[in-house]
């Protein structure tokens, strides 16, 4: 099989980090590569420029045996290359063609879109890969799986041969990952090259011919799928042996600490996003919340920690009202990770002493002086190196900004925080999407750490392997319902995946 594109000696350095060193690597016409490595280990880098989106520092690049360089994503397309990027980026209120078309429009006289002509030609190409899109459909109508598939449209309706996919299976759910694999395995057989980023090692290997693993920058190998496995892959990545059985222990759950009734939510539009949810956390006890995403998962968090306010229905923790308390209340008695942590967890231009002490310092009079008008900032760094030292972070100063650490280090940082706040309830909302396994296997170990401390965890995540792994009982939203409330141990994967896609069962 013949190399389509090789990357020699490729280098690109944010100062004074080198995020990619010295690596080269080939893929080949008509192959499935995954590349994989811990957070910061340069894979996403060594993608982007390939792709154009950012400069290489040093290296070349050969399309076909020719050398090309990309100065963007656009000169990349023209040239067959395209990337799919974890956040979806379609215009939710266009049609699947239009959203496939856009700046690519097949025009008639007078500078006036052929509509007939567009919405021809997006069919053609659903009916060629066998995308099972309707063209007409609203892409904020449909779901998740099939704006991921409207994604890869996009790029063959510009006749890409490399597809770069970016952690393509982080929000579908379970059911949905055998149609996208084998969608993308026609399309490798049709004798396009699919490359793709992921974390998820069980994928990897299923889906993969080869896969390169990366850590520190560096290129450790490219190995056959066939011929490798997950321990291995993971002992690559990190460098150690990673354990991915459950380490959680049967324990009785004590009293009920947060109590949601009957809450319900109206999003924009004065749609319904929840509808009439009850539920109970008990101290010592994780309940994970299962859904495909846009089912009330986030309605639901923005709720409870006063981001949204209800419609009706009421929130308590340790028997304290909080429905109508400010933020600043509610953060007395609950920690919070947020699932995006560059936007809501942290300010990514603020050093990491700074993010690490973020409501310490409006809740705890010894990070302040002066009757508070001062911050005292010698206690500040020392809690900054608390945190350091307690969760494992790897950064050179506390005085850095937050952006410099890699994903897993700020995580580490925004749980370091959060935990240490020493709340009775804590609500994770995909506390470990886009972290590498040796991350989230300690990520893992810290909330089942708060467990232990007879804390009350609600865990909403995307990856039903991680609820099965750590939670006690897992819940099923369903169009904003609550539809299912079950035991880990009465449970099947395939179960919860069947409620998350068609909401059956209810509970009673």
């Amino acid at each position: 099989m013949e190399d389509l594109v090789r990357l020699e000696s490729i280098v690109k350095v944010y100062p004074p980090v080198v995020a990619v060193d010295d690596v080269s690597v080939s893929f080949r016409r008509g192959e499935i590569h995954a590349v994989v490595g811990e957070n910061g280990a340069g894979k996403s880098t060594l993608m982007k420029v390939l792709y154009g989106l950012v400069p290489r520092d040093a290296g070349r690049i050969f399309l076909e045996g020719e050398p090309v360089n990309f100065r963007g994503p656009e000169e990349a397309i023209a040239r067959g290359i395209g990337m799919v990027h974890q956040e979806i980026l379609l215009v939710r209120e266009y049609t699947v063609w239009q959203n496939v078309v856009l700046g690519r429009e097949p025009m008639r006289a007078l500078g006036r879109m052929d509509e007939a002509e567009a919405r021809r030609l997006v069919g053609e190409k659903i009916r060629e890969f066998q995308l099972n899109l309707d063209p007409d459909a609203v892409v904020g109508d449909i779901s998740v799986a099939a704006r991921q598939k409207v994604e890869i449209l996009k790029l063959l309706y510009r006749n890409v041969s490399v597809l770069i996919l970016d952690e393509p299976t982080a929000v579908l759910a379970p059911q949905e990952v055998p149609q996208l694999f084998a969608e993308l395995a026609r399309l490798r057989d049709n004798g396009r090259t699919v490359i793709f980023i992921s974390h998820r090692l069980d994928e990897v290997l299923a889906l993969s011919d080869r896969i390169t693993v990366m850590r520190r920058g560096r290129k450790i190998d490219t190995v056959q799928a066939a011929a490798t496995g997950k321990e291995e892959l993971a002992r690559m990545m990190v460098g150690r042996e990673v354990v991915f059985s459950s380490r959680r222990t049967p324990r009785t759950p004590g009293v009920v600490v947060c109590e949601i009734d009957n809450l319900s939510v109206r999003g924009a539009g004065g749609r319904e996003r929840l509808t009439g949810v009850t539920l109970r956390v008990r101290a010592g006890e994780i309940v994970g919340v299962a859904g495909v995403e846009g089912n009330g998962q986030l309605e639901l968090v923005e709720a409870i920690i006063g981001l949204g306010k209800p419609e009706s229905g009421s929130i308590r923790v340790q028997g304290r009202d909080l429905t109508d308390e400010p933020i600043l209340e509610r953060r007395r008695l609950i920690s919070f990770v947020p699932q995006d942590r560059g936007r809501m967890g942290a300010s990514l231009g603020a050093s990491i002493v700074e993010n690490a002490i973020m409501t310490h310092h409006r809740l705890d009079s010894r990070f302040t002086r002066l009757a508070g008008l001062l911050l005292d900032l010698p206690f500040a760094r020392r809690f900054a190196q608390r945190v350091r030292e307690e969760f494992s972070v790897s950064m050179s100063s506390e005085r850095d900004p937050f952006r410099s650490l890699s994903g897993g280090n700020q995580q580490k940082v925004i749980l370091g925080r959060e935990l240490l706040l020493d709340c009775p309830f804590v609500l994770l909302d995909q506390p470990t999407r886009g972290l590498d396994v040796g991350s989230i296997e300690y990520v893992h170990q810290q909330v089942l750490g708060v467990r232990d401390e007879n804390r009350a965890v609600l865990l909403v995540s995307a990856d039903l392997e991680e609820l099965f792994l750590i939670a006690d009982r897992i819940v099923v939203m369903h169009r904003g319902e609550l539809v299912a409330d079950l035991p880990v141990e009465q449970a099947t994967m395939e179960q919860v995946g069947s409620l998350m896609l068609e909401g059956r069962a209810r509970a009673s």
